[in-house]
């Protein structure tokens, strides 16, 4: 098959050979034995691809660069403001320090198959963990760091681990967060309890170790032996990934080994446009998917040099910290989530704490983990002079669905949009009875079958809710959970979960909508609007708001324009007439906005308090404020 050179030739050719276009990207990942077929429609709930295939994915992220030749290149730059330190770590330093994390767990009885749950803050140690479990052919359970102690023991019980990494603590601005009571205290609760926990035992605090259970991290690699790369099927998981807020019995997605590789690997190239050596900083967490795929895995897939920051946007020490990281490291691609971009916009609107750094090397910025309003993202792209490019997956998908693709020539700027579909995905906007809807019309957007490589084959243990979550609604279609539409040229526009198009008097009207027409508003720095319950109407439309820092103008002069705006850009049918000020919207430590514990609050319902929630507080503040 020829290499194609455009997107259209790109995705033509998948569409018209599948397997062919699959089997052609998968030479890029060394292969301990070919696969039997592309794609097996008998396996899974949909199928599975590379089946018969074997490979180690660590060996493919590490030892076969180092033999290569590319041991002495930079690997991964750990870059943290938190505790004053910057490490850089080469692909021949990654290598040792993971065989000899691959021998420690060994030694604690880890064998292919087993689960590893590893539970750190954002230190090198997290990842060498990751790859020291593939490694071994085990498969690793990452829960993001400081998460209660009851969210970790149902994570423990489901995925029944046999031995635990964690730190004594994680730094957070202003404080020192024990990870160690956390542990203990969640390892009490699971009725499943690991065999040994591995603690990384950081200067910040020394955690107590339980005789017995607890081993020093450095003391039991530093008495391991380096061990060897245990080859897998391609099928066999490489990791399970709990989805943050689950409630009752965690929701696990699994990752396959083979698939993943060959999409991760392809996906630098195709969509970031990164070759090896290349700088790439996804600046998010390990224990979420983004840091997953493209924190660890795809990077070193690719032989580029992945950076991890310990720190924030903003107050690490201002919100320069990233133009600083960029700088100093010479990044050539960003992607971070758009609350990140909002965060410095909101204290520094003017680009003021940027001018300082020489920002050449950055060649594109890209954005996903939300919808990105458009005001962000022009703000993003007039202030760096570089493109901005929105792009959407989820958890379950583990890569992009939709992006603009740097190896064929970016798509023209259309601040709001994710893109078009990667090769892989046939996507289309669906009606309420399953019949796909013409471009410009809003539905539920959905996958046709089969999904392609990398994408979550099934929940950990639990086929029967992966089909009912994902494929029972629409049949031979996985759904998204997402509503928006695919417009004429072929851009999808995703306008937020399907729980947020919210009907007013009979109206289907989209919240993420109404918030793109709020956040264009010169005064604000970020904004959500929620149904709330309303007799008459069913639900209207509420609007909350934070303003820009600086911002001095009554509260009541805001609101009064943006109700005036949403009236002038979307019209009286979103019956908008309510907009309030707030100090911080609630959100999750990876960005998101609690959009369903507003509309509780909203409706005067109980909201309690999600574990990945990062300040508590803010939810109290908008009870203070909804009740006016």
């Amino acid at each position: 098959m020829t290499k194609a050179t455009s997107y259209a030739d790109a995705y033509g050719a998948w569409m018209h050979e599948p397997a062919a276009w699959w089997a052609q990207e998968a030479q890029g990942i060394d292969w301990d034995r070919c696969w039997d077929q592309v794609f097996d429609p008998s396996l899974g709930a949909f199928g599975q691809w590379f089946s018969g295939a074997m490979l180690n994915t660590c060996f493919n992220c590490l030892d076969r660069h180092v033999i290569a030749g590319h041991g002495e290149q930079a690997a991964l730059i750990w870059d943290s403001p938190m505790a004053g330190r910057v490490e850089t770590f080469t692909y021949g330093d990654l290598l040792a320090r993971t065989e000899k994390l691959a021998g420690a767990l060994a030694a604690l009885g880890v064998r292919r198959g087993d689960r590893v749950v590893i539970y750190m803050p954002m230190v090198p140690e997290a990842a060498i963990a990751m790859l020291a479990t593939a490694r071994l052919g085990a498969v690793h359970s990452v829960v993001f760091g400081g998460f209660a102690a009851a969210e970790l023991a149902t994570r423990i019980d489901d995925a029944k681990p046999k031995v635990i990494i964690s730190a004594s603590c994680g730094l957070e601005p202003g404080r020192v967060v024990k990870y160690k009571p956390l542990l203990d205290a969640a390892i009490a609760m699971s009725p499943h309890k690991p065999d040994a926990c591995l603690i990384l035992q950081r200067p910040q605090d020394q955690a107590t170790l339980a005789a017995g259970r607890d081993h020093d991290f450095h003391a039991a690699v530093e008495a391991a032996e380096p061990h060897p790369c245990v080859p897998v099927l391609a099928t066999d998981p490489l990791y399970v990934l709990y989805t943050s807020g689950t409630t009752g019995r965690p929701k696990g997605v699994v990752r396959d080994n083979g698939g993943h590789a060959v999409v991760l690997w392809n996906s630098m190239r195709m969509i970031y446009g990164l070759e090896a050596g290349d700088v790439f900083w996804t600046a998010s967490d390990v224990g979420w998917v983004v840091g997953h795929s493209y924190i660890v895995y795809a990077p070193l897939l690719r032989c580029c040099t992945s950076m991890m920051y310990e720190g924030k946007p903003v107050g690490t020490p201002d919100a320069g910290a990233f133009w600083r990281v960029v700088a100093q490291h010479r990044v050539k691609v960003l992607f971070t989530a758009p609350t990140a971009m909002r965060a410095i916009k909101q204290q520094d609107p003017d680009g003021a704490l940027l001018r300082g750094h020489d920002l050449s090397c950055l060649e594109a910025l890209y954005l996903a983990g939300e919808r990105c309003d458009p005001p962000t993202a022009m703000w993003a792209h007039e202030l760096l002079g570089k493109p901005v490019v929105d792009h959407w997956w989820q958890t379950e998908t583990g890569w992009p669905i939709t992006a603009g693709f740097r190896q064929f020539g970016l798509f023209p700027f259309k601040p709001g949009s994710g893109g078009r579909p990667c090769p892989g995905y046939d996507l289309h906007a669906l009606d309420d009875e399953g019949r796909v809807l013409p471009s410009g019309e809003t539905g539920n957007l959905s996958l046709r079958l089969p999904l392609p490589p990398g994408c979550g084959p099934t929940l950990w243990q639990n086929d029967e809710g992966y089909r009912a979550a994902y494929l029972s609604d629409f049949p031979g279609w996985y759904r998204t959970g997402d509503a928006g539409m695919v417009d004429a040229d072929g851009d999808v526009w995703v306008m937020g979960r399907t729980d947020d198009i919210i009907n007013v008097a009979g109206h289907r009207l989209s919240t993420g909508s109404m918030e793109e027409v709020l956040a264009s508003h010169k005064d604000v720095a970020e904004c959500a609007v929620i149904g709330a319950k309303d007799a008459l109407k069913g639900q209207t439309p509420i609007g909350l708001v934070v303003l820009k820092s600086g911002v001095d103008r009554p509260e009541a002069e805001v609101a009064a324009e943006l109700v005036a705006l949403v009236r002038e850009r979307i019209g009286p049918v979103a019956a908008f007439k309510d907009a309030r000020v707030v100090a911080r919207l609630p959100k999750t430590r990876s960005g998101k906005i609690l959009r369903a514990s507003i509309r509780k609050i909203a409706d005067g319902e109980v909201a309690p308090v999600p574990p990945t929630i990062e300040d508590p507080g803010a939810l109290e503040a908008l009870r203070v404020v909804l009740a006016r």
